[in-house]
């Protein structure tokens, strides 16, 4: 399986339109990322091998009426071996889908690590991530709570995320978190876009002008402290030359 492309007009039906995305679906081996990957393309559950590399799927949703939106996903194998190839498929990503298993405990410390890992890279700054507690149907399995402290989310840092519970079997919690993740990509967009139109200092108005803020008001003050300075200056050495010609002058009058 792979390369394959699905119409699920069915899905998302509450989106707003937006062009294809490139989304990474990635976490430890057995976490359940293919499971995730094909119950998002077919609607239904599918019997599933470890990945030995990649699984690339498009997804067509119907979104805004007529028009559709592709999802281009990602799923790469989680084994230790093939992890540090993961941040070739999140260079230019627009979102990252971190699918950990909510029953496994003793490796969310392992998950917790790739997981800061690849989200402090420089290219993925930013960049949002919805983490998919799956397995959430399982008596054993750790509360969100207890998966949001073990992963450290809060320590994320510019990376807006999300946190769902999901059943990947089933499909419980995917459309869900994924609608998550497709706004805090649109809000990235726009506050991408508002980035772009700003001027290189955002404190000037226009050429010439005085900056505006703390920052601004400082290099104000500056400004007339050296103008009172050089005023001072003026008539410090107008001050003199009249001294000089007094002086001058007496001199004159006494021969």
């Amino acid at each position: 399986m792979g390369n394959g492309v699905s119409d699920q007009n069915s899905l998302f039906p509450n989106l707003p339109c937006l062009h294809s995305l490139h989304i990474a679906i990635l976490g430890l081996d057995s976490a359940g990322k293919t499971t995730v990957l094909y119950r998002l393309q077919f609607g239904e559950f599918v019997n599933t091998v470890p990945t030995k590399g990649f699984n690339a799927e498009k997804v067509k949703v119907s979104l805004c009426g007529s028009r559709a939106v592709t999802f281009h996903f990602w799923d790469v194998g989680g084994q230790e071996k093939l992890r540090p190839l993961w941040k070739s498929y999140t260079r230019c990503t627009d979102g990252i889908v971190f699918v950990v298993d909510s029953v496994d405990a003793e490796r969310m410390e392992e998950a917790k690590t790739e997981l800061h890992k690849i989200t402090r890279l420089s290219e993925n700054q930013g960049v949002p991530v919805l983490v998919v507690a799956n397995k959430q149907d399982l008596r054993n399995s750790l509360t969100v709570e207890q998966i949001k402290d073990m992963l450290a989310l809060h320590e994320l840092g510019p990376s807006p995320w999300h946190l769902q519970p999901t059943c990947a079997i089933i499909g419980e919690g995917l459309l869900e978190g994924l609608a998550r993740l497709h706004d805090m990509i649109l809000k990235r967009k726009k506050m991408l876009r508002q980035q772009k139109k700003r001027p290189l200092h955002p404190h000037l108005t226009r050429t010439g002008d005085a900056p505006l803020g703390a920052g601004g008001a400082l290099l104000e003050n500056n400004q007339k402290h050296k103008q009172l300075q050089h005023r001072s200056s003026e008539k410090s050495t107008d001050n003199n030359i009249l001294l000089f010609y007094h002086l001058k002058i007496r001199r004159a009058g006494l021969q």
